[in-house]
């Protein structure tokens, strides 16, 4: 008997057929259909996408489409073979993606890597004496999770008993951060940059019980702080580096720790930390969820750790042609500046509030003429919108390629270098003449190698990949696959892996959890901080449940990212799918991120030699903030799938 892997009429259902039987077929037979609703909500198929599948031009009524993850079966040790072919869906941009079969421990199958327009691949594998059956499909590091994978004619040859496709596992938190103490400790990065002249800002971070009162000593002329709230304000009068002193003091203690504030040319001297709109509210964001969200940064204690910028994503502009009341209206004033939607009535009104709480603000655009959701965007005025925004008194600012395809059309060619940089030239000469210090964020999906040219027109960071979605595959293969890449970051100039997909996300009005697993969040967070990439939290700040403020409140991995080095880490061990990064810290210690990519628990073993450290060492685990012990050699752990051990090392002595 065969099981053929095509879910049939409703959504949701395996097929189990005897014999060989065409999709026709279906009815005459008798079809025996057994319901596996939501088994794994990662599976899409002909019915579900309206759509035959197809692949390199051929359409296929029978198969499945998984864009990223897995599909996991119970054997049963009862089935005999599995045959089918798989290739990359036509109706998707052009992703690349491995196919993986595993029986049990063992890989059965493995394609190369597959894009769109390739012909399909055929496997016919032996299921003989397995247990279990893994369907894996691996995002090759270009992040584009509408990769549909296909599986096609794909049947499973059984005896008796018949597979069991089985349901996705439940979320399982497991808390590792220890509570935060009481007493006053200071947080957040050691180092801050500003040019002399423009507007200074600056929130200590310091966690412990409030109220608390805050001091500096030595501040830089044309600085004050607020000994109350912690914030620093002001303009720096002269270039240089000052060493100051802060101290922040409760009813329980006094906390010091040293800042440098460095008055020059350079800004975003770390990875920038803080909240964006797109992942949680997408086209339904609007002033009052974002003044919530500065709000949730201070209420959930998040803003004692670091935390300090406040984003608008897409859709704060007009909307060319729509006939909603709040986004119509003339996209630019008379003096071509341009206008805000009803949603965002006042922007100086948002940024005051904002910087009130002693946050950054961000706002976004595009170098077409609409953003991706169609709003009024920056072509052809981009020195007027830097003004706009300097006139709004904004820190930040997102640029995304989005609808400048219509000028450079990068689906065929992202060789023609001056053509990728131009849209952000002309928008980076305009940050340069504002009277503000604007951290430049170029969002173009690492096309045409952009680490390599995108200091040269202003950025402070850059996309290096498609968006991020939550799931295994899209995470994994963004952030794995910066190898080699760190040779172009460092301080004030950082590669951007997107933003964090922890927390409620949803891309609009409905939010639900993260489909990533805790340990996946684990991964996610250190690799992350690991690869200094900015770190700009997508959730809904206002639903933070402790498991999610756990993972954005450990100070220890939090100073991994702010290392005031500004190293990315570097990937210094693969064997099969176990590697292990090292990032180097300006005190002379080494993070170490140990990754299981693989999807069972296994044993590593980081070397000194092999992360460039020598004689006896130290091993700290920073996710728990406890010392393990001291190791001659090299240091042993086990790993669960997905899973990750994020270590400090520095010699014993």
């Amino acid at each position: 008997m065969k099981v053929n892997l095509m879910i049939c009429l409703t959504v949701w259902m395996w097929c189990v057929m005897p014999g060989i039987a065409k999709a026709g077929d279906l009815d005459s037979l008798g079809l025996h259909r057994v319901n596996y609703s939501g088994v794994n909500s990662l599976i899409e198929t002909s019915s579900t996408l309206k759509r035959p599948l197809a692949v390199n031009g051929k359409p296929y009524t029978e198969g499945i489409a998984a864009p990223e993850g897995l599909i996991e079966f119970d054997l049963q040790k009862a089935a005999d073979h599995f045959t089918g072919m798989v290739g990359m869906d036509d109706h998707v941009p052009k992703g690349g993606v491995r196919f993986i079969i595993m029986g049990d421990r063992k890989e059965l199958f493995k394609s190369p890597v597959l894009r769109k327009g390739t012909h399909p691949i055929s496997f016919n594998v032996s299921l003989k004496g397995f247990s279990k059956l893994y369907l894996l499909v691996e995002n090759e590091g270009d992040g584009i999770h509408t990769a549909h994978a296909d599986w096609m004619n794909a049947y499973i040859s059984y005896r008796n008993t018949a597979p069991a496709v089985l349901p996705e596992k439940p979320f399982e938190p497991y808390i590792l951060t220890p509570a935060v103490s009481l007493k006053p400790k200071i947080n957040g990065a050691k180092i801050y940059g500003s040019r002399p002249g423009h507007p200074f800002l600056y929130r200590i971070a310091a966690s412990g019980k409030k109220p608390m009162k805050f001091t500096a000593v030595h501040l830089p002329e044309g600085l004050v702080l607020d000994n109350s709230t912690g914030i620093i304000s002001g303009s720096l009068v002269a270039k240089g580096e000052t060493r100051v002193m802060l101290t922040a003091e409760n009813e329980l203690g006094t906390a010091s720790r040293e800042l440098r504030i460095v008055g020059g040319d350079e800004i975003s001297l770390t990875p920038a930390m803080g909240w964006n709109s797109w992942n949680c509210f997408a086209q339904a964001v609007d002033a009052k969820k974002v003044m919530a969200a500065a709000d949730a940064m201070v209420s959930s204690g998040l803003a004692d750790h670091g935390w300090n910028y406040i984003n608008i994503d897409d859709c704060w502009a007009m909307k060319p042609g729509s006939k909603d009341p709040l986004l119509s209206g003339p996209l630019r004033d008379v003096n071509g500046m341009i206008n805000s939607n009803g949603k965002f009535p006042d922007m100086n009104l948002l940024t005051d509030y904002i910087h009130g709480l002693g946050f950054k603000a961000g706002i976004y655009s595009s170098p077409g003429e609409t953003t991706c959701g169609e709003y009024a965007a920056s072509y052809g005025f981009e020195e007027k919108d830097v003004q706009r925004w300097t006139q709004w008194k904004f820190d930040y600012i997102k640029y995304d390629w989005c609808s400048y395809y219509k000028f450079y059309d990068t689906t065929t060619d992202t060789s023609n270098i001056p053509a990728l940089q131009k849209p952000f030239q002309l928008l980076g000469d305009g940050i340069r003449k504002a009277n503000r210090d604007i951290l430049y964020s170029l969002c173009q999906y690492g096309m045409g190698n952009v680490g390599k040219w995108g200091r040269t027109v202003g950025g402070n960071s850059w996309r290096i990949s498609r968006d991020v979605h939550d799931t295994w595959t899209s995470m994994s293969g963004i952030g794995f696959a910066q190898a080699g890449k760190e040779v172009n970051a460092g301080p004030g100039h950082w590669n951007d892996e997107d933003m964090l997909v922890i927390g409620m996300v949803g891309w609009g009005p409905d939010l639900r959890p993260t489909r990533l697993s805790a340990d996946e969040q684990y991964t996610h967070v250190s690799l992350w901080s690991l690869l200094a990439s900015p770190l700009l939290i997508g959730c809904d700040m206002t639903r933070l449940d402790a498991f999610t403020k756990n993972l954005l409140t450990n100070d220890e991995v939090i100073a991994i990212n702010q290392d005031p080095l500004g190293k990315q880490a570097s990937r210094v061990y693969v064997s099969g799918r176990l590697e292990i990064w090292v990032k180097a810290l300006e005190n002379g210690s080494k993070a170490v991120g140990l990754f299981n990519r693989g999807i069972f628990p296994e044993k590593i073993q980081a070397d000194w030699k092999t992360i460039g450290a020598e004689g006896k060492q130290r091993v700290r685990d920073a996710w728990k903030q406890e010392d393990i012990g001291s190791y001659k050699t090299s240091y042993e752990t086990m790993l669960p799938a997905h899973g990750v051990r994020l270590l400090i090392v520095k010699p014993a002595s």
